[in-house]
C-alpha cells in the first residue's frame, strides 16, 4: 500500500465503483473535508496537512485518483470529469457534504462537482488549480504526451517531479518521490497515468460560472505551471467570488511545501464559512 507516509493515518478503504474502486482513509472527527490530489500524486501528498486539519477538529478524507496509490487501475477513462463522478459518489457514501480541497487536475474536478452537484459541495479549496486549458506551444504538448507514454511514465514523472517543488522541500521529499516513483511501475499503472495526462480542463472552465459554493484558492508564488502564479490565481479567485492567498516559497503543492500556512488558510477559510453556515 502507498499511504505509509500518512501522519495520524486511518485504515485504507475502498469504495466499489463500476469498473473498480477507489482508495481513501478517514482521520479525525467533525466536519468533513475531502482531499483530492493532482496527476501523479498519492493521498499521501497531504501528510503533512491531514494531521494539522484533524487538530482542527475536522473530519479529513484523503482519497486517490484512479489508477493512482491504492486505487485499481481497471477503469475506462481518467481526468477531471470522471474525477468529479468518483469524488461525487465518496461524499454521498459519507453521508454528508463537504469541504473538497483540490490540488492541480482535482482542483477542476471540484469545480465540476460543485457545478453539476452542489449539495454535496460545501465549499472549495483549489491548490494550485488547474481549471482550464493551459497555453501550451503545440510542440511542448506533443513532447509531453511522447515522454508520459506507457513505456516512460514512471521515469519521466520521476525526474519532473523536483521541478514542481520550486521553493521549499519536504524533509521526506526523497521517501515520498521514491512512493510515487514505486507506484507506477505496477502493471497498469504507467497506463492509467499515461491517459491521466491527457486530461481535458475545458469542463471545468465551462463550469465556473455555475459554482455557487464559497472557495479558496491556494497558489504557490513559485509555481512553475504557470507563466504568472498570481495572474492566474486571481482570475480563478474572479471567477468563483473566492479568496487568494499566495503562499511564498512554494511551486505547485503549497499543501505540502508550506503546510502550516495552507492549514491556516484552509481552517480559517471553513470556521469562516461554518460560522456563515
Amino acid at each position: 500500500m502507498y499511504h505509509s507516509l500518512m501522519i495520524e493515518s486511518g485504515q485504507t478503504r475502498h469504495l466499489p465503483l463500476s469498473q473498480g474502486r477507489i482508495a481513501y482513509e478517514i482521520s479525525g472527527d467533525g466536519p468533513l473535508v475531502v482531499l483530492s490530489p493532482g496527476m501523479g500524486e498519492l493521498r499521501s501528498t497531504y501528510r503533512l496537512l491531514v494531521p494539522r486539519l484533524v487538530r482542527a477538529g475536522l473530519r479529513v478524507v484523503s482519497v486517490d485518483l484512479r489508477g493512482h496509490g491504492d486505487s485499481d487501475a481497471t477503469f475506462a477513462q481518467y481526468g477531471d470529469s470522471p474525477t468529479a463522478q468518483d469524488l461525487g459518489a465518496l461524499i454521498e457514501h459519507l453521508g454528508e457534504p463537504a469541504v473538497v480541497v483540490g490540488n492541480s487536475m482535482s482542483a477542476g474536478a471540484a469545480v465540476i462537482l460543485a457545478a453539476e452537484s452542489p449539495r454535496l459541495v460545501r465549499g472549495l479549496v483549489l491548490t494550485g488549480p488547474f481549471v482550464r486549458p493551459p497555453t501550451v506551444h503545440p510542440a511542448m504538448a506533443l513532447v509531453f504526451r511522447i515522454l508520459t507514454a506507457r513505456p516512460w511514465a514512471a521515469v519521466t514523472w520521476n525526474a519532473y517531479l523536483p521541478h514542481l517543488y520550486a521553493g521549499d522541500l519536504p524533509a521526506d521529499f526523497a521517501q515520498y518521490r521514491a512512493a510515487v516513483r514505486d507506484a507506477l511501475r505496477r502493471p497498469g499503472y504507467a497506463r492509467a497515468f499515461s491517459r491521466t495526462t491527457r486530461a481535458d480542463h475545458g469542463p471545468a472552465e465551462r463550469a465556473l460560472a455555475a459554482v455557487h459554493a464559497p472557495s479558496l484558492i491556494v497558489m504557490g508564488e513559485n509555481d512553475p505551471d504557470f507563466p504568472d502564479p498570481r495572474a492566474e490565481a486571481e482570475w480563478i479567485g474572479s471567477a468563483l467570488a473566492g479568496r487568494v492567498v499566495m503562499v511564498p516559497r512554494a511551486g505547485h503543492y503549497p499543501h505540502v511545501q508550506q503546510p502550516d500556512v495552507t492549514a491556516d488558510a484552509i481552517i480559517h477559510f471553513i470556521e469562516e464559512e461554518l460560522h456563515r453556515a
